[in-house]
């Protein structure tokens, strides 16, 4: 059996699960509602403030879903209950980031243009610029996934590199540098 798939999900205080006849599993809470479709071959059952999720056979495909839908399930109750928030540092000389309208980024990378960048309405920005550091921009949602993949594409415009260490990187990543050249005489 699955280690993963076959803890219970402890459902908080004032979050409601419901599952329909479909197999969708919607979660409301204070931070909002989110519905994830689940595989026919994997039931959900509530009872008791616990989710949990069995499988109807053996089968490798069966026995992947079943880890994979209790975290997505365990993920949902976290968002609507907590939220997530991903923090991201741009280090570079001239890098900026601004937040131009409602959900407009407006990223300055060192290329010869301004990046805009339109957040999807469920993701909140932040972009905060102190003197003598660097331009931290913060993500907060209750979604894992959406907030996760605006992060990873915000990052794609100028990933980290290993030499000087310019780039777009999480709050807290170490980054593995390398040496440069050296001169020979």
């Amino acid at each position: 059996m699955s280690r993963i798939g076959k803890l219970p999900v402890t459902v908080p205080a004032g979050v409601k699960i419901n599952v329909n006849d479909e197999n969708v599993v919607t979660v409301k809470g204070p931070l909002g509602e989110l519905s994830q479709k689940v595989d026919p071959k994997i039931s959900v059952s509530v009872e008791d403030g616990t989710v949990e999720l069995k499988r109807a056979g053996e089968e490798k495909s069966q026995k992947a879903m079943h880890g994979l839908y209790r975290s997505l399930i365990n993920n949902m109750v976290v968002g609507v209950s907590k939220g997530y928030e991903i923090k991201l540092e741009l280090v570079g000389v001239g890098y900026r980031a601004e937040v131009v309208q409602t959900n407009v980024l407006d990223l300055v990378l060192g290329y010869s243009h301004h990046i805009y960048l339109q957040i999807p309405s469920e993701v909140k920005v932040e972009a905060k610029s102190d003197k003598r550091s660097n331009p931290i921009v913060t993500l907060t949602s209750n979604d894992k996934q959406l907030i996760g993949q605006v992060a990873a594409k915000i990052r794609s415009f100028r990933m980290p590199e290993p030499y000087k260490g310019k780039g777009i990187k999480f709050v807290g990543e170490v980054l593995r540098r390398k040496a440069g050249k050296t001169a020979s005489k």
